[in-house]
């Protein structure tokens, strides 16, 4: 005579390992199968059966004994499966706000870029003299009278020479419609 279902869940609660096996073996393709159809899906009911079957010894702490141990189970299972779509669904709706954040991250990046390759480009233009009182004020961020020092040159002139860049970076920027 077979234990019945009830008597095997108080024993498997109890920590009985026979017991929870005997539940497993006799149920898991019981609550495969409705997972299935509440999923849809079989690697989705295959994982959510593996889901519920790791938290079966837990949840037999809360079986009263008030209805089947099978009316039981379809309620853990349903459950589940329920809790599952709530999470999937919050999933969703964080990953659409991040799909709009990456997506404006990235155009950012290209913008910079592009930015960075026209500046490159321009400033290959511009004279040697111009040039090097770029790199050293804005590029080593020297003040102008450390630059004025290395380049052997007036405070004045490093000054005069920043406003010219700045002027030709205009005329530049206007002449390629960019302004």
């Amino acid at each position: 005579m077979q234990t019945p279902d009830e008597a095997l869940a108080i024993a498997a609660s109890n920590g009985d390992r026979e017991a929870f096996a005997a539940l497993i073996s006799r149920h898991y393709d019981r609550v495969f199968a409705l997972s299935f159809r509440l999923t849809g899906r079989r690697a989705e009911a295959e994982d959510l059966t593996q889901d519920i079957c790791c938290a079966l010894p837990a949840k037999l702490a809360s079986y009263r004994q008030e209805a089947r141990f099978t009316t039981w189970l379809y309620r853990v299972t349903v459950n589940a499966a329920h809790d599952r779509r709530r999470r999937a669904a919050t999933q969703a709706r964080a990953a659409d706000g991040w799909g709009d954040w990456e997506i404006n991250r990235r155009a950012g990046i290209a913008e910079a870029a592009e930015a960075q390759d026209w500046l490159t480009t321009t400033m290959a233009r511009l004279s040697p003299e111009l040039r090097d009182t770029v790199a050293l004020t804005l590029g080593e961020e020297l003040n102008q009278k450390e630059a004025a020092e290395i380049l052997g040159v007036s405070e004045g002139t490093v000054a005069w020479r920043m406003s010219e860049v700045k002027k030709r970076l205009r005329d530049f920027a206007r002449a390629e419609g960019m302004l």
